[in-house]
Parts: C-alpha cells; structure tokens; sequence
C-alpha cells in the first residue's frame, strides 16, 4: 500500500495532555498536507482545529468524549459530544463505560452508546466507541462488541492509548469476527510503523489512530 493510501486510513493524532495551541494547528496542517482522514483532538481545540483547516475541508475533526476513563455520568458525556459537535467536530470517539461493563451492567451501557449514537448521527456526525481491549479478556471484548452493535454506532476502537498496552492484530481480528460487515474499526494505541498500519489493516481496521503518522505514512515512500 503507497503512503498516500495509507494516509487515507490514518486520524492524525494529538492527545497528549501537554499538547499546545501550536502544535494542534501544526497538526491540522499536516493532516492537510499528507490527506490523513481526520485530526484527533482535545475537546477544547475542537473549534481552533476547525476553523484552521476551513469551510469544504476533506480532513474530519474528531475528538475524544469521557476519556480516557470513560466512568463520567452519562449526561456529562451527553453534554460533551453536544459540545463538541456545536464547536465543530465531525467524530465521537467516546469511551466506553468500562466500569460499569465490568460489572456486567450491560444494559446501562448498552443505553448510553444507543442514545449517543442518535445523537450523532441526527447532528450527521460519526461515533466511535473505545472499548479498551488492553483491559477486556476475549470473551469481554466479544461481549463489548455486541454492544457496540446493538446500540448502533459507528466505529468500534481498541484503545485510548492510555493503557498498559494498544491494538493488536488478534484484537482486531477478534472484532471483525464479532461485529457487523456495515460497522467498522478503528485500531490506535502503540501504532509506530508502516509495518504495524499495514498488519492491522490487513486484519481488519478500517481506520488508524496515530501520533507517528507521517512517520509511517513516508516510510513507504521512501522505500518504494
């Protein structure tokens, strides 16, 4: 896969909590420059982003809901995926409330998701639900994706990035076997080369989140 496909599968991202004003609009003119398919971002840089990259842009804004715990009340999650539409993003990556999923409250979650997913989709933007499978046996992540599929979102995403460990090709794998053909996946965490982006790819993921973006994405061409 050449660089510029790859990009096309890549949220170039900047979710470190240090991350500056500057650097986000960097970011927004990288993802620009090399086509990456969306920018990842802080809630409170939702708006800069957007209005950086400007009206007709093919680069999306995503930014991140409840995370990177995802135990926040189910209205203040509400009220931050309200938010952070109105300020102009175009994706919902949501944590899943893992807390109360390990404590078998299915339902709850299973509710929360569904009315975030409605609310996404009658603003015309996408949710992504973290599930954190560095945190989930494989029985817990076959039981996430149901989930997932059930309350009718978007993409389902392996990681934060936040925990002992990132996306994996058995995670994704594991996923594509459970979930939906129509519901997609989303790998992030520990994606450092154009070794790793094609694996996971091949396995199944239909979007990358990434900090070494640009590295992965000129490793190809410069090796081509």
């Amino acid at each position: 896969m050449a660089g510029e496909e790859l990009a096309t599968y890549i949220d170039h991202t900047q979710l470190k909590p240090d991350a500056t004003a500057e650097q986000v609009l960097q970011l927004c003119d990288e993802a620009r420059n090399y086509g990456f398919a969306a920018v990842c971002i802080a809630p409170c840089y939702v708006q800069l982003a957007k209005e950086r990259l400007g009206p007709g842009s093919l680069v999306k804004v995503a930014t991140v809901i409840g995370f990177p715990l995802g135990y926040q009340h189910s209205k203040v999650k509400f009220l931050e995926t309200h938010q952070a539409i109105s300020d102009g993003a175009n994706e919902i990556d949501v944590v899943m409330n893992i807390s109360a999923f390990k404590s078998g409250k299915y339902d709850e979650v299973e509710n929360e998701l569904g009315d975030l997913a409605k609310f996404c989709h009658l603003k015309e933007a996408e949710l992504k639900v973290i599930i954190e499978t560095a945190l989930l046996s494989e029985e817990e992540i076959i039981k996430a994706c149901e989930l997932c599929a059930n309350a009718g979102v978007d993409f389902v995403k392996t990681s934060t990035g936040f925990a002992p460990r990132g996306a994996t090709v058995e995670d994704i794998k594991l996923m594509r076997q459970v979930l939906p053909n129509s519901m997609k996946i989303k790998a992030s965490g520990g994606i450092r080369t154009y070794e790793d982006a094609e694996a996971l790819i091949k396995a199944g993921a239909d979007r990358l989140g990434c900090s070494a973006s640009i590295q992965i994405v000129t490793h190809e061409q410069q090796n081509s």
